[in-house]
């Protein structure tokens, strides 16, 4: 394929399962922005959060966004479900050469019934209580953020499709 592949949507559409198969699949690199920059800032995302606050992380992960779109070569990058959504981040990602931006987009019924059940090991949806309360929350969530998501160059639905039928999907639309 020789270009990034820039994965993006919300939380539990799959980016880092499908990211790391189609990396795999096509003998690129695999890098997940919010572990390059626990690895970067020797610290979880969750402890940086907590002690350092969402503005110093949001300045963070814009500066290492640009370092990643800049120094990565034929790698597939998966962003977090906030990533493109703050500053200058999408229009980075639009701008990115050699790079191509994939959104899985994911119904909100999807999402809530694969976040549920680990809702515990994700902050910003811990709170929720109930898959009512949950889908309410993901559905003001996806709707405030989708006018970014959708600024990507191509759009895989993922519902009621295997790891392997949409990154199949991907490479057929990358390689037209």
């Amino acid at each position: 394929m020789g270009g990034n592949i820039i994965l993006i949507g919300y939380m539990g559409c799959g980016k880092s399962t499908v990211g790391k198969r189609l990396a795999e699949i096509n003998h690129m690199d695999y890098v997940d922005l919010d572990d390059y920059i626990e690895k970067k800032e020797g610290a979880t995302i969750k402890d940086i959060f907590k002690n350092k606050g969402e503005v110093y992380f949001r300045k963070i992960e814009t500066a290492y966004l640009q370092d990643c779109l800049s120094s990565l070569k034929n790698t597939v990058l998966s962003l977090g479900g906030g990533t493109p959504c703050f500053g200058v981040n999408m229009q980075t990602i639009v701008d990115a050469k050699n790079s191509s931006s994939v959104y899985l987009q994911t119904s909100i019924g999807g999402l809530a019934e694969r976040l549920f059940k680990e809702k515990d090991k994700r902050p910003l949806i811990a709170h929720t209580t109930t898959v009512d309360e949950l889908t309410e929350f993901i559905a003001k969530h996806v709707f405030e953020r989708s006018q970014y998501y959708l600024q990507s160059e191509f759009k895989v639905s993922t519902d009621s499709k295997s790891v392997s039928q949409i990154v199949d999907e991907i490479v057929e639309l990358l390689n037209n």
